[in-house]
């Protein structure tokens, strides 16, 4: 049986943490930054969690993680 194909795309936007959750990067911080408030901009540089509803998907994605 051959290895599974872990997707590079994936495994360069997420993370496994300690605890088992996938962590990643909050979306809209790369461009059109001047209309949006410096509160905001702080948000979205901070890291998140994959919620539950897509977890699986991203679980399929890298099977190694």
């Amino acid at each position: 049986m051959p290895k599974m194909k872990t997707n590079r795309s994936a495994a360069k936007r997420f993370s496994r943490t300690g605890s088992g959750k996938f962590k990643r990067r909050r979306q809209g911080l790369r461009h059109i930054l001047t209309k949006k408030s410096a509160k905001r901009k702080n948000r979205l540089g901070e890291t998140t969690f994959v919620d539950s509803a897509n977890e699986r998907a991203v679980c399929a994605l890298l099977p190694y993680a």
